[in-house]
Protein backbone atom coordinates (compact mmCIF):
# COMPACT_ATOMS: atom_id res chain seq x y z
CA UNK A 1 0.00 0.00 0.00
CA UNK A 2 1.25 3.71 -0.80
CA UNK A 3 1.70 5.35 2.00
CA UNK A 4 -0.12 8.52 0.58
CA UNK A 5 -2.32 9.76 -2.47
CA UNK A 6 -0.93 13.05 -3.94
CA UNK A 7 -3.86 14.26 -4.73
CA UNK A 8 -6.93 13.02 -2.42
CA UNK A 9 -9.43 14.73 -5.14
CA UNK A 10 -8.91 12.29 -7.71
CA UNK A 11 -9.90 8.87 -5.84
CA UNK A 12 -13.73 9.81 -5.90
CA UNK A 13 -13.69 8.78 -1.94
CA UNK A 14 -16.53 9.72 0.57
CA UNK A 15 -14.59 11.97 3.41
CA UNK A 16 -15.95 12.07 6.37
CA UNK A 17 -15.34 14.86 8.97
CA UNK A 18 -16.18 14.16 12.53
CA UNK A 19 -19.15 15.65 14.26
CA UNK A 20 -17.12 17.17 16.50
CA UNK A 21 -15.44 19.79 14.08
CA UNK A 22 -16.36 23.23 14.38
CA UNK A 23 -16.77 25.54 11.22
CA UNK A 24 -13.50 27.22 11.57
CA UNK A 25 -12.20 24.73 8.51
CA UNK A 26 -9.45 23.24 10.93
CA UNK A 27 -10.18 19.93 10.56
CA UNK A 28 -9.25 16.72 9.57
CA UNK A 29 -11.47 14.11 7.54
CA UNK A 30 -11.37 10.28 6.64
CA UNK A 31 -12.28 8.18 3.74
CA UNK A 32 -12.20 4.16 3.84
CA UNK A 33 -10.24 2.37 1.19
CA UNK A 34 -10.69 -0.56 -0.99
CA UNK A 35 -8.35 -2.76 1.42
CA UNK A 36 -10.13 -1.62 4.42
CA UNK A 37 -7.38 0.84 5.28
CA UNK A 38 -8.01 4.95 5.78
CA UNK A 39 -7.38 7.64 3.95
CA UNK A 40 -6.94 11.23 5.96
CA UNK A 41 -6.40 14.63 4.48
CA UNK A 42 -6.39 18.15 5.65
CA UNK A 43 -10.12 20.14 4.79
CA UNK A 44 -8.89 22.77 3.66
CA UNK A 45 -6.76 21.47 1.32
CA UNK A 46 -9.48 18.81 -0.17
CA UNK A 47 -7.47 18.64 -3.17
CA UNK A 48 -4.09 18.16 -1.72
CA UNK A 49 -2.30 15.01 -0.34
CA UNK A 50 -3.63 12.90 1.58
CA UNK A 51 -2.19 10.19 3.77
CA UNK A 52 -3.03 6.14 3.62
CA UNK A 53 -2.68 3.91 6.31
CA UNK A 54 -3.90 0.08 6.33
CA UNK A 55 -6.51 -1.56 8.34
CA UNK A 56 -4.28 -2.78 10.76
CA UNK A 57 -2.69 0.55 11.19
CA UNK A 58 -5.62 2.29 11.62
CA UNK A 59 -6.71 -0.15 14.13
CA UNK A 60 -3.66 0.02 16.47
CA UNK A 61 -4.47 4.03 16.25
CA UNK A 62 -8.35 3.95 17.33
CA UNK A 63 -7.36 1.53 19.98
CA UNK A 64 -4.44 3.86 20.92
CA UNK A 65 -6.63 6.49 21.53
CA UNK A 66 -9.61 4.59 23.34
CA UNK A 67 -6.55 3.81 25.76
CA UNK A 68 -6.02 7.69 26.11
CA UNK A 69 -2.51 7.16 24.96
CA UNK A 70 -2.26 10.80 22.92
CA UNK A 71 -3.81 12.72 26.10
CA UNK A 72 -1.18 15.71 27.23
Amino acid sequence: MKSHIESASVLGLEWTKSSFSGNNGDCVEIAGLADGGRAVRDSKDEHGPALCFSAREWSAFVAGVDAGEFER
